[in-house]
C-alpha cells in the first residue's frame, strides 16, 4: 500500500475523506448495479462479402435492451480472432441498433469478424472483405 502525507487543511481533508468514503462502491457502500445488454450482430451476417472503402449499416438487435447503457460503445474489426488495432467506431448509442462505418483498406480474407462491445461483448459470424491487397 502507497502513503502519501500532504498537509492539507482539517476541513479540506476532511471533504476528501468523506467524498472517498461515500462514493458509490466504496468500502461500506453498496455498488451500482449494472444492467448486461450483450445484442446480437444481425449484419454482416455469414456469406456478407464487404469491399474495402465501401460503407455499410453494421445491425444488431435491440430487443431487450435496458433503458440506460452504462458504458460506452465500441466496434472493432477482428481477423482470425485478433482485434487491434481496427476501431471502426466508438461513442455510439448502443440503444440504436445500426451504426455506418467504411470499411477499412485491410488485406482481403473470409475470416474477419465485428466485435460490438457495450456492456458486454458480441461477435458477429465471418465473413469476407475483398481489397486490392492480397494477405
Amino acid at each position: 500500500m502507497v502513503q502519501f502525507k500532504l498537509n492539507l487543511p482539517l476541513k479540506f481533508t476532511a471533504t476528501i475523506i468523506s467524498a472517498l468514503v461515500m462514493a458509490p462502491g466504496a468500502h461500506g457502500a453498496p455498488a451500482a448495479t449494472r444492467d448486461v445488454f450483450s445484442p446480437p450482430i444481425l449484419y454482416p451476417h455469414a456469406g456478407t462479402v464487404w469491399h474495402s472503402f465501401q460503407r455499410h449499416n453494421v445491425t444488431w438487435d435491440t430487443s431487450g435492451a435496458p433503458a440506460s447503457i452504462s458504458n460506452e460503445a465500441l466496434l472493432l474489426l477482428a481477423k482470425g480472432g485478433l482485434t487491434a488495432p481496427f476501431i471502426l467506431a466508438k461513442g455510439f448509442d448502443l440503444r440504436a441498433g445500426r451504426f455506418e462505418i467504411e470499411v477499412p483498406h485491410v488485406f482481403a480474407g473470409t475470416n474477419y469478424q465485428l466485435v460490438l462491445l457495450g456492456d458486454s461483448g458480441n461477435l458477429s459470424p465471418m465473413f469476407t472483405i475483398e481489397s486490392d491487397t492480397a494477405e
